[in-house]
């Protein structure tokens, strides 16, 4: 006697990855996330590849990690996939002081964030 099967958290033609404690407020990783939202995954791919911003390293990680899962864990077509959804959460915050004039401090916050990453393979042959 074990414990029940955990049901599937999306649809049998999607696959999912998390970042977990990504080092970057959630406002500047919506803008990344936002960028690559409805895009075919190659093109979500080149375009994190191509951006200026330095969190796209690790959401192109995070992308990579579900076109992966998509391919072995679900035997999707990778070709015909599409980020079906990109969203951000908050996660904690590093909160630090920085010494300040007359014997007072400054409060720095370190927030991360959290990414989740759903794609999804198109109905239309390519």
């Amino acid at each position: 006697m074990g414990k029940k099967k955990n049901p599937r958290r999306v649809t049998e033609d999607e696959a999912m990855a998390y970042g977990h404690l990504i080092r970057v407020s959630p406002q500047k990783l919506g803008l990344l996330a936002g960028m690559i939202r409805g895009k075919p995954a190659e093109a979500a791919l080149a375009d994190l590849s191509f951006s200026s911003k330095r969190i796209a390293k690790d959401v192109k990680k995070v992308l990579q990690s579900a076109i992966a899962n998509a391919e072995n864990n679900h035997q999707l077509d990778v070709d015909r996939l599409y980020v079906a959804e990109a969203s951000v959460g908050k996660a904690m915050v590093l909160k630090r002081f920085r010494a300040r004039a007359r014997g007072r401090a400054g409060r720095i916050q370190k927030p991360f964030s959290n990414l989740k990453v759903v794609v999804r393979e198109s109905e239309e042959n390519s």
